[in-house]
């Protein structure tokens, strides 16, 4: 056997392969998922019950946080460009540190006066932009990081361990929420978010140093940002394929807003919801190579579609046998969903760029994913309310979420009847 085939030969390729920055990246990647998946997992739970908002409210409120999360990477990006991943990393986590201590530190006596010159909707709406900030600043970095930190025959591998890491700080930050709620009440988990990401701000001082692809190109300005948002919305098969695809993501992001508020509700009131989370996260690790595998001589459009309409389906558990185990096993048929559509989905967003613009056009991967947050909170409080508070038939709420994940499924088929996309693309992965 050759050395560079053998065990040992391939780890000296992947140690020479990735520049330091490239794990430094990646390892706070972990944290950062940590405090974000942490929080959202307690968030629902924590506006309802501890600080009385209504579900609609509370719907609202987290859809806007997410629109935030998701939308501001396409700028985030272009301010890394300009300024330097390391100077954007430790914004980012600066921001993150202060945005979650301030939302566990609510019940405190010297926010009394904020709360009740602001009330508790506006502040904790204001609360919720500050760390939004952060991941929409993190993810264009840890990305870019590990485009120019690996060589490029270890690129693949290297986007591999970066969604990855994504995966573990999902499954790790409800575990944690889950632990620090029943020990040290819900606000401390807010706080455990600061302290992760705080951490992370001097390990991204102390040992990232901006990475080198060989290339001496300035930033662009952010100006140009603009720019080039008028060039992707021009092109109609992309955003017509982002606006079908936004559909999926309000079915997802179900489990995080709809979801808390039924099971404990009306299902179980003692659910610990939270740890449950860490179910969708942990199937996502085990299945994604698996189902990569079962799905690799698949139409791009039509996989990304059966990755719908399975999350879709999903929630027909909940309306057929409303109970904490039906929720269970529905995370684990959602994370087969997700995994089976995200194999393809960045990658098919790459291939539908023009020449020389893939870069421009994966930065909008992610607002399709903001937008369903958003839509997803409008039509989870609206749902819950109207079944749940007038109609006293809650499980029948999950039905239109069906019929949602259907339809976007349908569309997608029909989008790429009318478009004719065609081709196979390579494996992709989460990135959530």
């Amino acid at each position: 056997m050759s050395a560079g085939f053998s065990p040992s030969g391939r780890l000296l390729e992947i140690r020479a392969g990735f520049q330091s920055s490239f794990w430094v990246a990646n390892f706070t990647e972990i944290f950062e998922r940590l405090a974000y998946y942490g929080t959202l997992a307690v968030l629902a739970i924590y506006l309802n019950e501890q600080l009385h908002f209504s579900a609609q409210l509370t719907s609202s409120v987290i859809g806007t946080f997410g629109l935030v999360v998701y939308f501001l990477p396409v700028l985030g990006g272009a301010l890394a460009d300009r300024f330097g991943f390391r100077r954007a990393l430790l914004f980012a986590f600066s921001v993150m540190t202060v945005g979650y201590f301030l939302l566990g530190s609510l019940s405190a006596p010297w926010m009394r006066s904020v709360r009740a010159s602001l009330g508790d909707e506006w502040l904790v709406l204001a609360l919720l932009v500050i760390p939004a900030l952060g991941p929409a600043t993190v993810k264009p970095c840890v990305a870019g990081t590990t485009a120019r930190a690996s060589k490029e025959n270890l690129r693949s591998l290297g986007y591999s361990i970066y969604y990855t890491m994504v995966n573990v700080g999902g499954t790790l930050g409800p575990l944690m929420a889950l632990g620090v709620r029943k020990r040290l009440g819900m606000e401390s988990v807010f706080r455990v978010s600061a302290l992760s990401v705080f951490l992370m701000f001097w390990v991204v001082l102390l040992f990232y140093r901006e990475p080198s692809d060989g290339s001496n190109e300035d930033g662009a300005a952010l100006s140009t940002a603009f720019q080039n948002m008028i060039v992707v919305l021009g092109n109609l098969k992309f955003v017509t394929f982002l606006l079908i695809s936004s559909g999926f993501y309000l079915v997802y992001w179900e489990i995080y807003i709809m979801a808390p508020l039924f099971l404990r509700g009306f299902v179980n009131h003692d659910a610990d919801v939270d740890g449950l989370l860490a179910i969708e996260g942990f199937a996502v690790i085990c299945l994604q190579i698996l189902v990569a595998y079962l799905t690799r001589k698949l139409p791009a459009v039509p996989t990304i579609a059966l990755g719908f309409l399975i999350t879709g389906l999903a929630f027909s558990l909940l309306a057929i046998h409303p109970s904490v185990i039906s929720f269970a096993v529905m995370l684990v048929v959602v994370a087969i969903g997700e995994v089976t559509q995200a194999s393809r989905y960045y990658e098919y967003c790459s291939r539908l760029a023009p020449a020389g613009q893939q870069g421009l056009y994966m930065g909008y991967a992610f607002p399709p994913i903001g937008l369903g947050f958003k839509l997803a909170g409008w039509t989870g409080g609206y749902l819950l309310h109207e079944f749940g508070d007038v109609l006293h038939r809650p499980a029948q709420m999950w039905w239109p979420i069906v019929g949602i994940g259907v339809l976007t499924a349908g569309a997608m088929l029909a989008y790429d009847m009318i478009v004719k996309p065609g081709g196979t693309i390579p494996q992709g992965g989460k990135a959530i």
